[in-house]
C-alpha cells in the first residue's frame, strides 16, 4: 500500500523524527510542545512505537525547529509511507513515490532504526543505494554532483523500519542534521583514558561549526573539568593544547596522570572555584539536572568561566519537566545578571540517560 502522507483526509503534515531507542515518547511530546506554542491545535497523533528508535508526529500548519529539539537526531517531513514492499521488486514503488515529490534532491540517504534489528538492514541499505542513485540521476532527480547544489537542495531521505516497509521524505539541509542518520560518530581515541572522551568530542562537532572551534578553542587557553576522573574530557581539551585543572577526588589515568598541561586537585566539584577565571567549564558529575545547572549558572554570574560544556543526567521519567527546570534556573541566573548568552542541548549518539548542553556567552 502506498500512500501520499499530505493526501490523508486532513491537511496534516507529518514529520519523521529520529532518537535514541527508549526515548520516543520524550522525542513526539517535546516536537508537539513545540509546534503547540505556535498554535494549540492538533489532530490525532500516530501511535508511538516503544524502542524503536524513531516517531512520526502530525502538524496542522505549524513548523519545528531541529536546532531547539533536545531529543530528535533527524527532522525529516514525511512524503509517503509505503506499508507493504514486494520482496521481488522494491525499486519501482520507491520510484512512483519519489517521483510525485516535486523538484530534485542533493543528496540521498538509505536510513534504518539505531537498534539491533536496523543494524541488521545496513547490508541490504548497501546494496539496494546504488541501484535506487543511478534510476533517481536518470531520471534527474538526484543532482548530487553539481558543485554547491547538494548543499541548498532537499536531501531525500529512504527510511527502511524492517525490510518489507519504508518511509520517503526530505529534509532541509538548514533545518536538519548534516550527518545521515542524525548521527555524528567518533571513534575511540586508543590513548583516551575513557570512552566518555566520544561525548565531549561529538558535543564540539554538534554545538560548533569550525570557526567556532578554531576560536572558541585554542592552544593556551585555561579549562576546569569537574568530575575530571578517569579524564576522558580532560583529554580532548589537552590534546586542544588547553590547560586543564581536574577537579575530582578519583585518580586520572594513562597519559593524563602526570600530563604537563594538568593539574589534577582532588576535590569536590561542587565545592571548588577557581582563584581566577578560565575560559572554559566542563562538568560530566552524576547529581541531580537542577544541581548541575544551579552550579552552572553560579559559575557564569560569578565571572568565572565563558564558555561551558556539561551534562545533565536525566530522570526516569517527566524528563521534560526536570530539564525544564534546570534551564529554566540557568536563563533566570543568567538573566538577573544580564548576561548575554547562547544555550544549545542535544542527546548526542555518545549520550545514555543524559542531555549534552553547550552554554556561551555573548557580545550584547
Amino acid at each position: 500500500m502506498c500512500h501520499n502522507a499530505n493526501m490523508n483526509k486532513s491537511p496534516n503534515t507529518l514529520w519523521l523524527l529520529y532518537c535514541r531507542p527508549g526515548f520516543e515518547q520524550d522525542c513526539a511530546q517535546e516536537a508537539l510542545r513545540q509546534a503547540r506554542q505556535q498554535r494549540p491545535v492538533l489532530g490525532e497523533q500516530p501511535s508511538i512505537l516503544a524502542d524503536s528508535g524513531y516517531v512520526v508526529v502530525s502538524l496542522n500548519d505549524q513548523s519545528l525547529s531541529y536546532g531547539e529539539l533536545i531529543f530528535a537526531r533527524q527532522l525529516i517531513r514525511l512524503n509517503h509511507t509505503i506499508a507493504a514492499l514486494s520482496e521481488r521488486d522494491r525499486l519501482t514503488p520507491i520510484l512512483n513515490a519519489i517521483a510525485d515529490i516535486p523538484g530534485s534532491f542533493g543528496t540521498l540517504w538509505l536510513e534504518a532504526p539505531d537498534t539491533n534489528e536496523g543494524k541488521l538492514l545496513s547490508t541490504f541499505t548497501r546494496r539496494f543505494q546504488p541501484l535506487l542513485e543511478s534510476a533517481l540521476r536518470e531520471q534527474g532527480k538526484l543532482q548530487e554532483d553539481i558543485p554547491n547544489i547538494n548543499k541548498q537542495q532537499p536531501r531525500l531521505h529512504i527510511f527502511f523500519p524492517d525490510k518489507s516497509s519504508v518511509m520517503i521524505g526530505t529534509s532541509d539541509p538548514h533545518n536538519s542534521a548534516d550527518a545521515i542518520m542524525g548521527i555524528v560518530r567518533q571513534s575511540m581515541p586508543p590513548e583516551a583514558p575513557s570512552r566518555s572522551t566520544m561525548k565531549l568530542a561529538e558535543a564540539i562537532e554538534v554545538f560548533m561549526d569550525r570557526s567556532e572551534q578554531t576560536r572558541l578553542l585554542r592552544q593556551g587557553m585555561t579549562a576546569v573539568d569537574l568530575g575530571a576522573a578517569p579524564g576522558g574530557w580532560t583529554w580532548q581539551l589537552v590534546k586542544r593544547g588547553i590547560r586543564v585543572t581536574a577537579v575530582d577526588n578519583g585518580p586520572m589515568k594513562g597519559v593524563l596522570a602526570n600530563h604537563p598541561l594538568v593539574q589534577h586537585l582532588k576535590q569536590d566539584g561542587f565545592k571548588y572555584a577557581p582563584r581566577k577565571a578560565v575560559d572554559w567549564l566542563v562538568c560530566d558529575m552524576v547529581e541531580k539536572p537542577s544541581r548541575v545547572a544551579e552550579l552552572i549558572g553560579e559559575w557564569f554570574a560569578a565571572g568565572l568561566c565563558k564558555h561551558a560544556i556539561f551534562n545533565l543526567k536525566l530522570p526516569m521519567k517527566q524528563r521534560l519537566i526536570a530539564l525544564d527546570g534546570a534551564f529554566g534556573g540557568i536563563r533566570k541566573r543568567l538573566d538577573e545578571e544580564g548576561i548575554n548568552y547562547r544555550m544549545m542541548a542535544k542527546q548526542l549518539y555518545h549520550d545514555r540517560e543524559e542531555v549534552t548542553v553547550f552554554l556561551t556567552k555573548t557580545k550584547g
